[in-house]
Formats: structure tokens, sequence, C-alpha cells
């Protein structure tokens, strides 16, 4: 079919949920407003919350310890002549790009560091003095909530459950899970709009998908 046909190792109809969902958030913004307004009551509650704080910390813990784990494994393999979980020179190329690409590129220094969207937390609706900007909208207000920097780190843990041997339906759900985990605790703290997230989640899922195509399954 048309709607599944790929662009860039990633089905049409993900770039489409992509375009669609972005003109929404564009002309439908108040939505960000009232999403975020169902967690909040003379300030946000959950903001500090176990499940906040967990998600939250967990994400450089969980990124560091893949990274380094990926890196450890490729040195002793390397050095032994091993191939302990197929890690090897094009897998930890891979592993690089989809870490610093997507997250790290595109979502902090591009978005992140330019488009100046004020976070919830700090605009006018919720108790700040920042004005609301929509999604994609660029803004003077020198906030960094567009897009999420933990959602797009998250959602990379994708890149390693591609990599899977067994199971692997099983570990990209586990992954996109702990995505959706990280970025509902960004919202429900008053760290990012639901627009934020999803906005990660398309870029990181296209660029991750697009890397696994042209690296690790044109070696295979």
């Amino acid at each position: 079919m048309f709607i599944t046909k790929k662009v860039l190792n990633s089905p049409l109809y993900i770039w489409l949920a992509f375009v669609v969902s972005s003109i929404f958030f564009i002309f439908f913004s108040q939505l960000d407003i009232d999403f975020s307004s169902l967690f909040y009551k003379n300030g946000f509650y959950l903001r500090g919350s176990l499940y906040e704080s967990f998600f939250y910390k967990s994400v450089p813990i969980i990124i560091s310890t893949l990274a380094i784990g990926s890196i450890t494994l490729f040195l002793y393999n390397t050095i032994s002549k091993k191939n302990i979980l197929g890690i090897d020179k094009k897998t930890i190329l891979y592993i690089i790009l989809v870490l610093s690409l997507a997250p790290g590129l595109i979502v902090n220094t591009t978005l992140k560091e330019n488009w100046g969207r004020a976070r919830p937390m700090d605009i006018v609706q919720f108790g700040g003095n920042k004005e609301f900007t929509p999604a994609f909208i660029l803004s003077n207000q020198g906030g960094n909530s567009f897009s999420s920097g933990h959602g797009s780190a998250a959602f990379s843990v994708l890149g390693f459950a591609l990599l899977a041997r067994s199971r692997k339906k099983l570990w990209i759900t586990l992954a996109l899970s702990y995505g959706v985990a990280v970025s509902f605790a960004r919202i429900i703290g008053g760290g990012h709009f639901l627009s934020d997230n999803l906005t990660s989640f398309f870029i990181v899922y296209i660029a991750t998908y697009a890397l696994y195509g042209y690296i690790i399954e044109k070696k295979t």
C-alpha cells in the first residue's frame, strides 16, 4: 500500500502523522495549554513526585550506561577478536549517531537553543511571566521548551532496541514505552508541553530508523 511506502526507512504514515500533528499544534495550540492544565493547581502538583523525579533522573543514567556498555563491548571485541552481541565498528558508529544526531544536534543544539519557547511552568497561564508560543513558532521568550531534550534522549533508546537479535518487537515496545513515560514526566512537572515531546518522538524515530537502514541493515 502507498501509505506503508518507506521514506528514509520510515513508513509514509509516520511522516504524515508528523506533518499533520505539527500543523494541528500550530493552529490549535490551546490544546498544549489545556493538556498541561490537567496537572496544574496552584503549581504543577506532581513536580517532584516519585514518578516525575524517577523518570527525569533516569535518562542520563540509562543513556550513559548503554553508551558506555556498548563502547566497552566494542573494545573487548576488538582486543579479543570476538563478536559478543555483534558490536563492531559500524554498530558503534550507528550508536554514536543515534545518540548525537537527533537528541544532540537536532533537538538540543538546533531547536532548544534557538526556538526560545517558554516552558509551561514559566508562562502567564501557569503563574509565570512569559508568553505562550505555539510549537514550531520562533519565540523571543528565551525558553528551552521546544522540543524536549529528555524526551528525545529517552526515545533514542529505540536505537538500541533495533539491535536486538531476538524479541525485537518487545524491545522496541519497551523502548517506546520508556520514551512515553519520560515524556509524561516532563509534562506533569511543567517542563514541557505535549507538542514538545511529540515532536521529539517523531524526530528521533525518523532519524533512528534512517540510521538503522543505512548503517546496520546495509552491513547484513
